[in-house]
């Protein structure tokens, strides 16, 4: 075996970069824990809606006795200590909600699903150009040890002509009708909080496929409960099942000619992985770290402090081009998100839970 080096660079060798926060909700609550435990960064604001919410957030998450809590979102664009925002509001809101953050000169960090669709990522990208800020979508897992040392192997031929990659993503999610999970509105559904991993590592690896078939089951409300993806690039496959109402095995098998790459389980967070060669033999690649995020964050802050625009890693064309994915897949589903067509969504509809 070639002994690839699968050592991404240490984030906490990036750049000090002073964070705020849009949207406290779950997923801000674990980016703020790894900004401060992995990375340089601080959490200096964090912003919702509901002032009193915010406090918590800083009282539960944030080490800096200093950070401020604003009751709006505009009002955190104002700050001028605030260097760089990580939005993580539904994303029903991340098109309007990062405009917001670009227009207000602050580079931008963006949950995935980046947008509702293709079209809405090429308008917050058109405005970053514009205001020639950085912006990026904070899908984590291309940034992750295993993730670059599966395409470093794919690139030299070690698993030899490519065959197949199989991956599921399937967990038992909140599925109370009154949730955003149920909301068509909110981009509810299993694909943009489920499907999108196994369809961002099929490009990361491949591409953009020639072919995109989708079958599923849509709820009673209009989003998708679960569907299988299958995507054809030549004579090669890459098959997704995704699932928001069943506890799955979240694995992927990589297969090629000479052997398979595969994780066990929750293939898209940091894990070991293993090589399984033709002969038979099983060769465990010790790719496995604590946290995960902050690679991400070290990418932004690399990016940032050298007057970059975009990441090389997560490029506004493969954001793009993955969710051009999403939109076929959702149209033949027969998947339509009200909110897509307009900006944003009433105050009223929307909670910053993730």
């Amino acid at each position: 075996m070639t002994p690839y080096d699968h050592r991404v660079a240490d984030p906490m060798t990036a750049p000090a970069l002073r964070w705020g926060i849009l949207g406290p909700g779950n997923i801000a609550h674990r980016f703020a824990e790894e900004v401060q435990r992995f990375t340089r960064g601080q959490i200096v604001a964090v912003g919702s809606r509901d002032g009193d919410r915010a406090q918590r957030f800083i009282a539960e998450a944030v080490n800096d006795g200093d950070a401020r809590a604003y009751g709006s979102y505009d009002d955190l664009l104002a700050d001028d200590t605030v260097e760089a925002v990580y939005v993580a509001t539904p994303h029903a809101q991340h098109h309007d909600v990062a405009i917001a953050a670009l227009n207000a000169g602050k580079p931008v960090l963006v949950e995935k699903a980046f947008c509702l669709s293709a079209r809405q990522a090429q308008e917050v990208f058109a405005v970053a150009d514009r205001r020639r800020l950085f912006a990026m979508e904070a899908m984590w897992s291309r940034f992750l040890p295993h993730y670059a040392l599966a395409k470093s192997m794919l690139a030299d031929g070690e698993l030899g002509a490519m065959q197949a990659i199989l991956a599921t993503h399937a967990q038992s999610l909140d599925l109370d009708p009154a949730g955003r999970m149920m909301n068509p509105a909110l981009g509810g559904g299993a694909l943009l909080d489920l499907g999108i991993y196994p369809l961002s590592l099929f490009h990361w690896l491949w591409g953009v496929p020639d072919e995109i078939i989708a079958s599923g089951v849509l709820t009673e409300s209009g989003v998708d409960l679960r569907e299988s993806i299958t995507c054809r690039y030549g004579d090669r496959m890459a098959l997704a099942y995704t699932d928001m109402g069943a506890a799955g095995r979240n694995g992927v098998q990589i297969i090629g000619a000479a052997g398979r790459l595969q994780v066990a389980d929750w293939f898209y967070t940091p894990q070991d992985m293993t090589w399984v060669q033709s002969d038979g033999d099983h060769v465990t690649l010790a790719t496995q770290v604590d946290g995960g995020f902050q690679y991400q964050v070290a990418e932004a802050a690399r990016c940032i402090a050298a007057g970059r625009q975009q990441s090389e890693i997560m490029s506004w064309q493969a954001t793009i081009e993955v969710l051009t994915m999403t939109d076929s897949v959702r149209q033949q589903l027969g998947v339509v998100y009200p909110g897509e067509d307009r900006a944003a969504v009433s105050s009223g509809a929307v909670t910053e839970r993730e």
